[in-house]
């Protein structure tokens, strides 16, 4: 049976790629990755496919709408990726990856959509808005990515509870490994729906 092929996008320093990278060594993940694609020079995360042996594709964003880097993207995905993860990945995509990876292109965002989404709500902007609002819960989702931003189809959502001394930094740090696992999950059932 044909191992399915995953692309991640990231922007970042790769932790999301990493817990990937790893479930897949480990073999808890029935997945390669084929390809990181990064829209920045200087990440982490074309650091952790090096060294892991995965090719990496700069399309830079600076230059390029939505549109014209998705193009560019595009037309550097293998043909054999099965389906895509957005690991921390800043750039919002457009056609031609919507259609072309339609139900079978994945995003995590650190709040619990529908609150805390939407244009400018990444990263530590989420868990400051989180902070801000005393919101005693807060977490994570992994939904499909459709032409909105952070409005696709949630896939799953896992919580955790915002504590009394938090600081964005902390809330980020204890988050990540609740992210990861998330990602994992979700990518097994898609992996399950690709076979």
């Amino acid at each position: 049976m044909t191992v399915p092929a995953l692309a991640v996008f990231a922007s970042g320093s790769g932790t999301t790629l990493q817990a990937i990278l790893d479930a897949v060594a480990d073999g808890i993940l029935p997945l390669r990755v084929n390809v990181v694609v990064v829209d920045r020079p200087g990440t982490g995360a074309e650091d952790r496919a090096a060294t892991a042996g995965v090719p990496v594709r700069l399309v830079d964003r600076s230059g390029h709408d939505r549109r014209s880097l998705s193009a560019a993207i595009d037309a550097v995905l293998p043909a054999d990726t099965a389906a895509v993860m957005l690991a921390g990945f800043l750039s919002i995509v457009a056609e031609p990856l919507l259609t072309r990876f339609s139900g079978r292109m994945l995003n995590l965002h650190p709040a619990l959509l529908p609150s805390y989404g939407g244009p400018g709500m990444y990263g530590e902007h989420v868990h400051r808005a989180v902070l801000a609002a005393g919101e005693r819960t807060t977490g994570c989702t992994v939904h499909e990515v459709d032409a909105g931003t952070d409005t696709g189809r949630i896939l799953l959502q896992r919580r955790i509870p915002v504590l009394p001394d938090d600081t964005v930094a902390s809330l980020q740090r204890r988050l990540r490994p609740v992210e990861h696992r998330a990602v994992i999950d979700a990518l097994l059932t898609l992996i399950s729906d690709l076979r």
